[in-house]
């Protein structure tokens, strides 16, 4: 993982970029205190991106294994819209 200064930011940005195109972690900081991260976007069939199926799987799999209810869609809507008050 490599630092950069914001002050060294907008000169570097294009080959910034292809570094973490390739794969590279930047931390951007200000004053000496990360401010930001640039990080490579996950690819499909990435690593990241595997264990996400996995877990969306995993929890498709704990829904189908509930006993079925007469819970609407809207009750869960309106359940979440209550959590949140």
């Amino acid at each position: 993982m490599r630092e950069v200064r914001t002050s060294e930011l907008q000169p570097q940005l294009v080959d910034l970029l292809d570094d973490v195109e390739r794969g590279e972690t930047i931390v951007i900081t200000r004053d000496g205190r990360p401010v930001a991260r640039l990080v490579p976007e996950a690819k499909p069939g990435s690593a990241r991106s595997a264990a996400a199926d996995v877990a969306v799987e995993d929890l498709k799999a704990w829904r189908r294994s509930l006993p079925a209810s007469d819970i609407t869609l809207a009750d869960i809507l309106s359940a979440r819209e209550e959590g949140r008050r």
